[in-house]
């Protein structure tokens, strides 16, 4: 069941934000830090539904770790990277396997390491959030970004 939208917090822009979490107590804490530092957040409880909110709301990040149900967040990735109505949704990959690489080739465009801190959460939402600001050469893709948690 998605959990609704909240909107983003007056004068922080418009950035929503699509999270894909399956444990009830990281979605919870993922929501706290994220509406506190003026992102709005939706959320999915397994790829297939994630895929099918990104297509209706647009976020502009999707937030995924690789082990969720019905479609991993990798394969997530790869489909909203693939897809012409969704490759612009930036998508930031987390998980406790060692699989940066893998989030890079599915075309993530930033990785980070479990266990998340709060703050490496938030920077690692704010850098994607200015890399996408940035102009970028046609046909550029943005590097993965590693991030260690604090």
């Amino acid at each position: 069941m998605a959990l609704p939208t909240s909107a983003p917090k007056a004068g922080t822009g418009s950035a929503v934000i699509l999270c894909v979490e399956r444990d009830p107590y990281v979605r919870e804490l993922e929501a706290y830090f994220l509406n506190e530092a003026g992102f709005g957040v939706s959320f999915a409880d397994d790829g297939l539904q994630a895929l099918e909110l990104a297509r209706r709301l647009h976020p502009t990040i999707v937030i995924t770790e690789i082990l969720v149900p019905k479609l991993d967040g990798l394969a997530l990735c790869r489909r909203l990277k693939g897809d012409p109505a969704t490759s612009d949704i930036a998508v930031l990959v987390f998980s406790l396997l060692a699989a940066e690489r893998r989030a890079q080739d599915a075309g993530a465009d930033a990785f980070l390491s479990k266990p998340l801190s709060t703050q490496s959460l938030k920077d690692a939402v704010r850098r994607v959030l200015s890399s996408q600001a940035a102009e970028l050469k046609p046909g550029r893709q943005s590097p993965v970004s590693r991030e260690k948690p604090r």
